[in-house]
């Protein structure tokens, strides 16, 4: 037998490679180079035909749309959803038994039978005065007894303990389809069309909590800034209900010393990692007496609510609360779009400032004011309740015996449309309700507008305000006529309102 050494030894060795020398690798590295950049090129070129607009070749119809296909399908979102519209909303208002003939008028306004969905929850089973339930009513609920709950002997006030449970109980109705859930009082106003709108412009699969802080600053400070008030609704996605839904009861019981029952939501949430999102267009109205400086200069965000009614004068003078509001909801039906937004403009040759709330009020001031002063509310009203300064939210202007700064006021009286042309359009009337008082402004001109009984206001009904847009205004105005004309346009590019 051979030894393994004798045998290595006589074993024809296979033959190893050779290292690739230093031309062979340069060579490689060249061929791997012009590749890539053949490849670049394609690529880069593929973009110019198919996605520069400045280049002017046209390929085929057919070419187009195979290659955009199949390029493009990775930029288009993993999950698309349709638009989101009113089928989309449950709305949940929170009332008692008690006052319920007061506020019913109040849901009557803008509720829509059959339309909308929703549902009113109540502290007990509605009495014979009530019965049979008006199909004209949201669908009723009573509240579940919040004393069979295990936390009931630790709750500081089960009011408000029933009125914050109330989100779990139109979580568990079941409801298909759902989108967004907006909690409210039995006596909010809301503006259906704007809170589509606006809900529109949020991603619904995220948790979401929408609202607005109290326009009072002592309530916020009592509160929390960053706190929404139910008054004025909130809004709440519905993964975020879903989540809240089985934790609402532990965070009640960790909260139970809670008096408010919009803080212990507020509370929950901040637990969960959710913020507030401010809308503007939400009125809690924490405020008393006259509105109508308010309501004059609102915000530049679609008019979504408005709440404490009750503790306010009617907003149109002429009229009592009820039929106030339903007035207003007159101009909403036609063009929600531009309810209470603000417009602006001048009329030189008499010296005049013209400030139109549409669907509201018009307001006419005997001088040039520019528009960054007009945009804040006259303190018509007072506070709510007693409170040292600084008072409001906002900035406001004082009311003011100047007849350089004080203004006529005009409210509105009513709406028609009319054929401008070959266009039709939407007129809004605006009617004085009484006389200033005052002498004219002699700084400017002696141009007095005592004469003017009513302004109209022209606009054109197929094109919707833009969120958070504006209009500009041009005035047609003859000094032998007691009637004023307002014709609502696009502001150009850069124009200065001023």
């Amino acid at each position: 037998m051979r030894s393994p050494r004798s045998h290595n030894s006589t074993t024809t060795r296979q033959k190893q490679p050779n290292p690739l020398s230093f031309g062979v690798l340069l060579k490689s590295l060249a061929i791997s180079s012009l590749i890539l950049a053949i490849s670049s090129l394609i690529l880069i070129s593929l973009y110019i035909v198919f996605f520069d607009e400045s280049y002017n070749y046209q390929p085929s119809s057919l070419l187009i749309r195979t290659f955009q296909k199949n390029f493009q399908a990775t930029a288009t979102r993993p999950h698309s959803h349709p638009p989101t519209n009113l089928s989309h909303i449950v709305i949940g208002m929170v009332g008692a038994l008690k006052t319920l003939k007061h506020k019913t008028a109040y849901i009557k306004a803008w509720w829509r039978p059959n339309v909308s969905r929703g549902y009113l929850f109540l502290d007990r089973a509605p009495t014979s005065e009530f019965l049979p339930w008006p199909s004209s009513y949201p669908p009723f609920r009573v509240n579940e007894d919040v004393t069979r709950l295990k936390v009931y002997p630790k709750i500081a006030n089960p009011i408000q303990v029933r009125i914050v449970r109330s989100i779990l109980e139109i979580f568990r109705e079941g409801d298909k389809n759902v989108r967004w859930y907006v909690m409210s009082d039995d006596d909010t106003i809301f503006v259906l069309d704007n809170l589509v709108e606006v809900l529109a412009k949020y991603d619904h699969t995220k948790y979401h909590y929408i609202g607005t802080s109290s326009e009072f600053v002592k309530s916020n400070s009592d509160f929390s800034f960053d706190m929404a008030f139910g008054g004025a609704g909130y809004i709440l996605s519905y993964p975020l209900v879903a989540a809240l839904s089985t934790k609402l009861d532990d965070c009640i019981e960790r909260y139970s010393y809670s008096w408010f029952s919009d803080l212990t939501l507020h509370e929950c949430l901040t637990d969960l990692g959710v913020i507030l999102t401010e809308e503007k267009g939400l009125h809690q109205i924490d405020l008393r007496g006259d509105i109508s400086g308010l309501l004059s200069s609102h915000p530049q965000s679609p008019f979504l609510s408005i709440h404490h009614l009750d503790t306010v004068d009617p907003i149109f003078p002429s009229m009592n609360r009820s039929d106030s509001i339903n007035h207003l909801m007159k101009a909403a039906k036609v063009d929600p779009s531009r309810l209470l937004q603000q417009t602006i403009c001048y009329h030189r040759p008499s010296n005049w400032s013209f400030s139109i709330s549409w669907g509201y009020s018009a307001h006419i001031y005997e001088n040039i004011i520019p528009r960054s002063t007009l945009r804040r509310p006259i303190e018509t009203f007072s506070r709510w309740r007693n409170a040292s300064r600084p008072f409001y939210m906002f900035n406001t202007r004082l009311p003011t015996k100047d007849p350089c700064r004080a203004p006529h006021v005009f409210y509105f009286d009513s709406i028609d449309h009319r054929v401008d042309g070959r266009k039709t359009k939407t007129v809004t009337t605006y009617s004085r309700v009484a006389p200033r008082g005052l002498v004219s402004c002699s700084s400017s001109g002696n141009h007095s507008a005592d004469s003017i009984t009513k302004i109209e206001v022209y606009t054109s009904p197929e094109f919707r305000l833009e969120m958070k847009g504006k209009d500009c205004c041009d005035i047609v105005h003859a000094a032998d006529i007691h009637t004023t004309r307002v014709i609502h346009r696009s502001c150009m590019e850069g124009e200065i309102i001023a």
